[in-house]
């Protein structure tokens, strides 16, 4: 998909009469009280599906994009609608039903999981790819009175005890889970010792941590660091190529001699049944939000790593990105 940069010159007119006339005969020419998303060609009312609850990693890139291009005067105006459950799959069946095609959706590495998982009717590859915006490592953890002071330390209790050590995270087949079978596999554990207890949020998985009812957890980093920061949770290690700015005495996979990294990203498609004319435009929106100081702020607020790609590179990304997913799935036990 080839983004034209290029903007339209507006010839300069001379002349009251003309100007009058144009104005009277062009409808929806811009006037001094016109904001930018009102012109010529731009989106005066953007969608945004989020298609999860509330309050979670989804959620908050959703808000901040409504945000973002409102503020920088991207788009006339932005909203954020919420369609949640079965890792996403639901608002992707909702997407594959949109007729408005300024319509964006929120999605990432969880989506891609449910769907196999879900054996989802709708696929990833019936929507149109926009941009991947962000990647986030995960980290694994326990509550503060576990005995586990090491990675190592729990990998042995689950090849010991097997499905009575109990590890709980996202939906099935996400990131989360992927992680927890990929680390298995590192470690020569078999698939079928892995007891993994499944959650909608976040907020349920730190809830089950924080009471003692789940030996560990795996989340995004940036929803575990406070409380490991806190001193209630223990984190044992992280899963990106280096250490995550939240938690930076807190060791990789790699450096506990587990060589896997796994970071879960996000991005947005759009419905597939749009025309390349309208794939273009929204790929110059969201290549325009990532350009601001706006969204730098964010990702930087939100830590955030920036991991855009937009366009064809993104279409390819994508589709390695399902293909290796489901080979994982298939080598941990999932599919």
């Amino acid at each position: 998909m080839t983004i034209d940069r290029t903007t339209a010159r507006r010839s300069t007119l001379t002349g009251l009469a003309l100007v009058s006339a144009l104005a009277l005969s062009a409808c929806g020419s811009m006037t001094e009280s016109t904001t930018a998303g009102e012109a010529e060609g731009s989106i005066e009312k953007l969608n945004i599906v989020v298609p999860a609850d509330p309050g979670g990693g989804w959620d908050q890139t959703g808000r901040a994009m409504e945000t973002t291009m409102t503020e920088n005067d991207l788009v006339g105006r932005a909203s954020v609608v919420n369609v949640g459950g079965a890792g996403g799959t639901n608002g992707l069946a909702q997407l594959a039903t949109e007729t408005d095609p300024d319509t964006l959706m929120v999605m990432g590495y969880v989506m891609v999981g449910a769907v196999e998982t879900n054996n989802a009717a709708n696929r990833i590859e019936d929507t149109t790819p926009i941009a991947r915006l962000t990647e986030e490592p995960l980290v694994i953890v326990v509550p503060e009175s576990s005995p586990y002071e090491t990675i190592e330390d729990l990998l042995d209790d689950i090849e010991a005890k097997g499905q009575g050590v109990s590890i709980t995270g996202g939906s099935a087949g996400g990131a989360d889970h992927i992680l927890a079978g990929s680390v298995l596999k590192e470690a020569g554990i078999t698939p079928d010792k892995l007891n993994y207890i499944p959650y909608s949020g976040g907020g349920e998985s730190l809830a089950a941590l924080l009471g003692n009812k789940v030996n560990a957890g795996i989340s995004g980093v940036g929803e575990y660091a406070e409380q490991v920061n806190s001193g209630k949770l223990r984190a044992l290690a992280v899963s990106g190529e280096e250490a995550a700015p939240q938690l930076p005495d807190t060791p990789t996979l790699t450096d506990e001699g587990i060589d896997l990294v796994l970071t879960n990203w996000r991005g947005v498609v759009a419905p597939g049944n749009i025309d390349e004319a309208q794939a273009e435009k929204l790929t110059q929106l969201v290549t325009d939000l990532h350009d601001t100081d706006t969204w730098q702020t964010t990702l930087e607020e939100n830590n955030w790593s920036d991991a855009f790609l937009a366009g064809d590179e993104f279409d390819a990304f994508l589709e390695e990105d399902i293909a290796s997913v489901k080979t994982t799935l298939t080598d941990i036990g999932l599919l």
